[in-house]
């Protein structure tokens, strides 16, 4: 996992520019935490693990396991302290 010193705003932009990666990353701004297949995400599987891989290289998720789960969480505190107010416009955002 990237520290907050080695996000880049151009991965991270990339990696909050899909729609599907945009609605995980809302659902978790919203919930605190996702499952790593939650419900109402209709993409295969196979999908859903690359959008993950992508936000967890990027920086923007950190992943807690718990037993044969996994769950997925905005690093929003580390996201806020490199980029003010990114994470915030991005959320507020409509698309």
């Amino acid at each position: 996992m990237a520290d907050d010193a080695d996000l880049d705003l151009a991965v991270v932009l990339h990696a909050l520019g899909d729609p599907v990666r945009l609605a995980l990353v809302r659902r978790m701004a919203e919930d605190g935490e996702s499952a790593c297949s939650p419900d109402g995400v209709d993409v295969p599987r196979s999908t859903l693990s690359n959008h993950w891989r992508i936000l967890r290289e990027a920086g923007i998720t950190r992943t807690r396991r718990v037993g044969k789960a996994r769950w997925m969480a905005l690093r929003r505190a580390e996201l806020d302290a490199r980029f003010p107010g990114l994470l915030a416009a991005v959320l507020r955002g409509r698309g």
